[in-house]
């Protein structure tokens, strides 16, 4: 019987809300209309005169207190009207329990939310709860890496492997300018992949300190297998190249070990033929400049060719010429044609001069011009050994500016710097 009361009761006060609701809405719809036609008025649209502008204004201020303290109301008694319909239908429910629920007397259930209190008798912990300087220091964050960067310097705190190459002095900023390198790295594990190929490196005689420079020029040596390595350097040993040669050689160019024993058997046979050498010359200029293993073989064919037809060297001169500076091979085009035009045609050096000196070939253009210019003005620029006042090409270009002036010159360095000027 009370719970057909209370949906009696709350069917009767939804009739009464709408009723008021809609009494409400038509009230406000009266407001609005009256503000709107206040506000067209009082914006001048037919105003006849100040009075009457007067009059409109207060008539729509009154309109609006009117307003706002019947939307006051409005609120106040639906706001009632909702805790009256919320306690009512609290007393429904208690109502449908006693009826229709086991008569078993359930734990009695508090209001209020559970406390710290419950929480730490239970064995949970609060956030809130204050902790020892030693429980905050035994807490640890796991590590992530990074996503995503641009840069291996983020990623250094998490890799071992970065970190350890770091200390080794690796460049890592050079590394990250090569494609494919940084997740290469990553992917490495400093103790199976890193640690074996020092050792190797250190085995074969390479020193601790060119660790950093074979790797910072050469990561990938990091991925080769150790059969593989051994394999090339138990070639280079069979030609005869010694164990202190071979440990240089991979010093001073890191790429040479990533190539397979059939490419550098193919290099080695090209200078040896290109040349017309013996095996122990080939063996010296290689030792010497082992980047030339290394590199691609068209410069070299190019400078071959620009000695032979454009300077005009014979066979025996190139080959004299490339015992004694072996960079010749690898020269500039226009650096090395641009010397030999100012040596043969300038200074009038012939041709077997230069081959007896050929590390002029190797010098810088305005050391030598300034030279030559120089002793010219001074009237010593003397270049024939068979006549007096000689002047070695050797000691032109190889002596410091000081020397030079006092023992070619003949000149403190204050007048040939004086004569640089004027250049």
């Amino acid at each position: 019987m009370a719970a057909a009361c209370a949906q009696l009761c709350l069917r009767s006060r939804g009739l009464c809300s709408t009723a008021s609701t809609w009494q409400h809405y038509l009230q406000v719809r009266h407001c609005i209309i009256v503000t709107k036609e206040s506000a067209k008025i009082s914006n001048g649209l037919f105003i006849s005169g100040s009075h009457t502008g007067f009059q409109t204004r207060l008539k729509w201020k009154q309109q609006m207190c009117h307003y706002n303290d019947f939307t006051a109301k409005y609120l106040t008694t639906k706001a009632k009207e909702n805790k009256y319909t919320e306690d009512l239908s609290r007393t429904d429910i208690v109502a449908y329990k006693a009826t229709h629920m086991p008569t078993t007397d359930p734990q009695p259930i508090s209001q209020n939310k559970i406390s710290l209190a419950d929480l730490d008798a239970a064995g949970e912990f609060s956030a809130l709860e204050e902790i020892s300087d030693e429980e905050a220091v035994s807490i640890s964050i796991p590590s992530s890496m990074p996503s995503a960067s641009t840069s291996l310097r983020d990623y250094v705190d998490k890799s071992e492997t970065l970190a350890k190459l770091v200390q080794l002095g690796v460049n890592l900023f050079k590394l990250e300018q090569k494609p494919n390198v940084g997740s290469m790295l990553l992917r490495l594990d400093f103790n199976t992949d890193v640690a074996p190929r020092l050792l190797f490196l250190k085995e074969i005689g390479v020193e601790d300190s060119r660790f950093s420079y074979i790797i910072t020029h050469n990561p990938f040596i990091l991925t080769e297998s150790l059969e593989n390595l051994q394999a090339r350097v138990n070639y280079l040993k069979s030609k005869k190249f010694s164990s202190e040669t071979v440990a240089s050689m991979v010093s001073r160019a890191p790429h040479l070990l990533n190539f397979s024993v059939k490419r550098i058997d193919n290099r080695l046979a090209f200078y040896q033929q290109q040349l017309k050498l013996s095996a122990s010359n080939t063996r010296n200029i290689l030792a010497r400049l082992p980047r030339l293993l290394c590199g691609s073989l068209e410069p070299v064919k190019e400078n071959l060719k620009v000695c032979q037809i454009e300077l005009g060297f014979k066979e025996n001169e190139i080959q004299h010429i490339v015992i004694a500076v072996p960079k010749v091979l690898t020269a500039n085009k226009r650096k090395l044609t641009q010397t030999f035009d100012f040596l043969h045609n300038t200074m009038k050096v012939p041709h077997y001069l230069i081959t007896k000196f050929p590390q002029v070939l190797n010098t810088k253009y305005l050391r030598l011009r300034e030279r030559h210019l120089f002793l010219e003005y001074l009237g010593k620029a003397q270049y024939d050994p068979t006549l007096p006042n000689y002047i070695s090409l050797d000691r032109l270009v190889s002596l410091p500016d000081d020397t030079f002036c006092t023992e070619l010159a003949l000149a403190t360095l204050e007048d040939f710097y004086l004569f640089q000027k004027m250049l």
